[in-house]
């Protein structure tokens, strides 16, 4: 069915998008009276308008922080084009609404309201802030739409809604998932860890940024790590506890998606570049129960004493500095490089949990032990009595999964 195009657009529309917490909104686009408000009898939220009906929703998350962030991404992008676009409230829009909401995510025109120009990310507070980078791909669509959807559900199922206007979408049966593609071949990889080892290091910054830039992607790589749970992890959830045997065994604790705890077995080979990296920064080798510093330390202002943990905007420049640096190795070997390069150029963070994954599997590590590193299934309540079988899944993870630095101090 072909859709009609948009109406022309409100006097409103002339107005750059601002943030979803600075955001005014005149009586008629608030959502007080939105054609697709419930009785005031069968709410059961405080919220009188859409921006109270939204910041209601994304506090559900207040404790998982990338999850508030990608869902009030979405919100934010809907509930501005609702009013700036549409000159409508969010609580009127209708299915057919969203279907044309769904298409404009493919491509947010005009661009030079919607998107941002340049690469360079804006603080929210920046007059050029722009809610889009660019056009979304069809699976971030397909993301959105899906969190959309559960905005909407909710909102419904506590009376703000009369219904949710998503729910008619056409239901498609689950497409096959497709293999890992955004990975790094073994070659790849070896790149990647070649252009680590011969960073400069002549000077005291030189020497402890490319001790970082080592570390972040031993973890990354060795634990499986997200890039959320990189930052948000402290040194003191490293800890150590011996096995029936009495081994000695180093184990991680992470906190990941939707706050579940997991325990990701921290290898010798991954304690071995913990205590490297921290007697870079003249530090203990390993660290002491409880401890605060970050995974990652600061390169700058370390004199202050303060350890203040990198932001995930901050670890993905360093990774994208050093995908860069590598993509250019390889392209200075030739033109014959340059696919290789541009696929080394477009990695990011995730790419090296899928890469760690898809190393472990060629190493024939047991899928239930890279499932349970990865923190794909919650860990059972009944796991702490488990020892002998996460005894054999932290042998597995050691025997097999590596990373084989070539300089071992």
């Amino acid at each position: 069915m072909e859709l009609l195009p948009l109406e022309p657009l409100p006097t409103s529309a002339a107005a750059p998008p601002t943030p979803l917490e600075r955001l005014h909104l005149p009586p008629a686009l608030s959502g007080a009276a939105g054609s697709n408000r419930a009785p005031a009898t069968a709410t059961r939220i405080a919220a009188t308008n859409d921006l109270a009906a939204v910041t209601a929703w994304l506090a559900r998350y207040a404790d998982t922080p990338a999850t508030v962030s990608a869902y009030r991404r979405e919100v934010e992008r809907l509930l501005l084009w609702a009013v700036l676009q549409l000159g409508k409230p969010l609580s009127s829009l209708t299915h057919e609404d969203l279907l044309v909401y769904e298409r404009f995510l493919a491509d947010p025109q005009p661009a030079a309201r919607w998107v941002l120009s340049g690469s360079k990310k804006l603080a929210r507070s920046h007059p050029d802030w722009r809610p889009f980078a660019g056009p979304l791909s069809p699976a971030s669509v397909r993301h959105a739409m899906v969190i959309l959807n559960a905005l909407f559900a909710r909102l419904t199922e506590a009376g703000y809604l009369a219904g949710n206007p998503l729910a008619l979408a056409r239901r498609r049966r689950a497409p096959t998932r497709p293999r890992i593609t955004r990975y790094l071949s073994h070659d790849l990889w070896n790149a990647v860890k070649a252009t680590i080892e011969a960073m400069p290091a002549a000077t005291e910054r030189e020497r402890l940024h490319a001790a970082r830039c080592r570390w972040l992607l031993t973890v990354l790589y060795l634990g499986g790590l997200r890039a959320a749970e990189v930052t948000g992890t402290a040194m003191g959830a490293f800890f150590c506890r011996r096995d029936a045997q009495g081994v000695e065994r180093w184990w991680l604790e992470v906190t990941g998606k939707g706050n579940k705890t997991r325990l990701v077995p921290a290898t010798d080979e991954l304690i071995a570049e913990l205590a490297r990296y921290r007697r870079a920064h003249g530090l203990p080798p390993t660290p002491h129960p409880g401890e605060t510093r970050p995974l990652l330390l600061p390169v700058i202002g370390r004199e202050t004493g303060r350890d203040k943990a990198l932001s995930r905007g901050a670890l993905h420049l360093i990774l994208k500095e050093v995908f860069g640096m590598a993509a250019a190795r390889l392209r200075a070997r030739g033109p014959e490089w340059e696919g290789q390069a541009a696929v080394l150029a477009s990695a990011s963070a995730h790419w090296l949990r899928h890469t760690a994954g898809s190393h472990m599997t060629d190493q024939k590590v047991d899928l239930r032990f890279v499932r349970d590193n990865f923190g794909h299934a919650s860990i059972a309540t009944t796991s702490g009595y488990l020892h002998s079988e996460e005894d054999a899944r932290h042998a597995a993870t050691q025997e097999r999964h590596r990373i084989g630095w070539a300089q071992k101090s």
